[in-house]
């Protein structure tokens, strides 16, 4: 089956980047673990907070790749724990986001098992720009 992209009009040149970010935020969306919360601080902040309950500080990441804040979790098993049932399973996750040109990552925090990572999004204004004709 052969894909057809939205980007693959003469009119819209140099759109492949985002073309690549869309696709990317499309096959990151997918995966519900952990659960995760996006809101406005401020007028120009947001902070995303994951459910991270049973991971200890050492066992996140927080780190940014390409336009993209990645979170990991991984868990390891103590194997002196001697367990009669296992209801609560150690698993590890990578979840992504994709962050638009400028965002920047002002810290992060973890509390009662809630991961909060606080973003700066500065207000960009571009003004009008002439071009000369010669």
């Amino acid at each position: 089956m052969t894909r057809v992209s939205v980007f693959s009009s003469p009119l819209l040149l140099g759109f492949d980047h985002l073309e690549r970010v869309l696709d990317r935020a499309s096959r990151a969306g997918n995966d519900g673990y952990p659960p995760y919360n996006i809101e406005r601080i401020g007028p120009a902040e947001l902070r995303i907070t994951l459910a991270v309950a049973g991971f200890a500080k050492d066992d996140l990441s927080v780190t940014v790749e390409d336009n993209q804040l990645i979170v990991r979790g991984r868990q390891t098993d103590d194997p002196e724990r001697v367990f009669l049932h296992r209801g609560i399973a150690t698993r590890q996750f990578q979840k992504a986001f994709v962050l638009a040109d400028g965002v920047q990552i002002t810290g992060a925090t973890i509390d009662n098992g809630l991961l909060s990572v606080d973003l700066s999004r500065p207000e960009s204004v571009t003004p009008p720009r002439q071009i000369a004709i010669r």
